[in-house]
């Protein structure tokens, strides 16, 4: 049967408008706190829905680092005012960039500059419990939890639904005037469209066979301040792309994931998580480890896939049906840009809903449109690396992104000495500015004369930081 609705109306129609979301991940509450406005919203979700920053079984990836850069945090506080704070007082660190990073890339290490951008530094678990919170506490959002979405309903020209089916309970469709994918990786979108007729969109992949190991540690006394501290592969090289990253969350604990493409991955065995972390292309996070004390195993992941679905490719794409975050892309989580895109993703679907109204004609296509705009950005910085790797496997790089390849080396490079240009490069790298902001005059004129300063010989920690670990005696 159908279940009725009430709720926000279109100033131009007399009928209730509904939207159905699918998942409750951090893209489907932002894609629901996006369309609450305009109708009411009912958000389902496969998983049972932890109280508080617990772990969720469809969730396997957060127990990884995640790194939520500013361009993803302005959105969320477009989207749901106030979430920032809100992290904070959870236990969430704001750190300003370059400021609390110290980060080797590529070309050497990065200055700590003062703040250029920022980044949230917590778990994911207490990301999503935040959103999760703050969009609940308020009106025309309804989650039905423990519950699987069978199907669509409608055809290849609109979707009017979704068909639900509870736990221990009977099937039963929601009917909708739009319906939201963000059920993540895991999404069945493709399938759904395939049976109501719809033209299969066009995919693009790039593994590099990447493996991440996670292990959570209890920080030494003294390092509530602690920056970010990350070793990042050098794809330049002919040899396997190794990294390592030392994540502070709440709770006065590390968070540090280890990764490697085919031929350096790591493990999940305890006496070679230490040993990786100082085999990096420097040894400072597995120094930093040595002082510290495991909480938890370690947790091995390998669904790394960069992935995309040209989802705004399909000519003859149905109105009522819109995909957003991992259900478009997925990429290397080491860039950390997932949830910024999914949060901007989400950005765009309210901007679209607002000019056009729920029910417009063509709504559902120029959005997913738009959607390709911050997709495109993270999945080039993502693909553009990963494919250099070596026995990646993927589209080649043509002779044009070949050439923005160097450039993009050349100016990172330039980042470590010149501020002006580290401060775009943060731009991009943070989605907070669009690529063109790496060719605007001045700073190519500053990538063509290089760096003011070499980058420092080792890792630019302050004194006390260093005093507070690596001088400490070791555990």
């Amino acid at each position: 049967m159908s279940e009725p609705v009430s709720g926000p109306r279109d100033a131009s129609v007399t009928t209730p408008r509904h939207a159905v979301v699918v998942g409750a991940g951090l893209a489907g509450l932002l894609a629901a706190a996006a369309l609450r406005d305009h109708a009411e919203v009912t958000v389902v979700e496969r998983d049972a829905l932890p109280e508080g920053p617990e772990p969720r079984k469809g969730l396997p990836q957060a127990r990884h680092a995640h790194l939520l850069w500013s361009g993803g945090v302005r959105a969320m506080e477009e989207l749901l005012p106030g979430v920032t704070e809100a992290w904070l007082a959870a236990g969430a660190r704001r750190l300003p960039l370059p400021t609390g990073l110290v980060s080797m890339s590529a070309q050497g290490w990065l200055r700590r500059w003062p703040e250029m951008e920022f980044m949230i530094a917590c778990s994911r678990d207490l990301l999503e419990s935040v959103v999760r919170a703050r969009l609940l506490a308020g009106p025309g959002v309804t989650v039905l939890d423990r519950t699987e979405i069978l199907g669509l309903e409608g055809d290849a020209s609109r979707v009017t639904g979704a068909r639900v089916r509870p736990a221990g309970g009977e099937e039963r469709v929601l009917t909708a005037d739009l319906v939201v994918d963000a059920a993540g990786r895991g999404s069945r979108g493709t399938a759904w469209l395939d049976a109501l007729g719809v033209a299969p969109a066009p995919m693009e992949e790039v593994d590099s066979g990447l493996v991440y190991a996670s292990r959570i540690f209890r920080a030494p006394p003294g390092t509530e301040e602690f920056p970010v501290v990350n070793v990042q592969p050098d794809a330049s090289q002919p040899v396997p792309g190794r990294s390592a990253t030392l994540v502070p969350i709440e709770g006065g604990r590390w968070l540090v994931t280890l990764s490697g493409t085919r031929g350096g991955q790591p493990t999940g065995a305890d006496a070679e998580f230490e040993e990786f972390a100082r085999g990096v292309r420097h040894p400072v996070v597995g120094e930093l480890i040595s002082r510290a004390e495991p909480l938890t195993d370690i947790v091995v992941t390998r669904s790394t896939i960069n992935r995309r679905r040209f989802f705004e490719k399909v000519s003859d794409w149905p109105d009522g049906f819109v995909a957003i975050g991992d259900s478009v892309a997925t990429y290397n989580p080491i860039y950390g840009h997932g949830m910024s895109v999914a949060a901007q993703s989400a950005l765009v679907l309210r901007a679209r809903v607002a000019s056009h109204g729920l029910m417009a004609p063509g709504l559902a296509r120029r959005t997913q449109k738009a959607v390709a705009g911050p997709v495109t950005l993270a999945w080039e910085l993502a693909t553009g690396v990963d494919i250099r790797y070596p026995e990646a496997i993927g589209k080649r790089p043509n002779a044009v992104r070949k050439l923005f390849g160097r450039y993009v080396d050349r100016l990172v490079r330039t980042a470590l000495g010149r501020p002006l240009v580290c401060k775009a490069y943060l731009g991009v790298v943070t989605l907070s500015e669009p690529v063109a902001a790496l060719v605007r005059p001045q700073i190519v004129l500053s990538v063509l004369r290089g760096p003011l300063r070499t980058p420092p010989a080792e890792p630019p920690l302050t004194d006390h930081e260093r005093e507070t670990v690596l001088d400490a005696s070791p555990r």
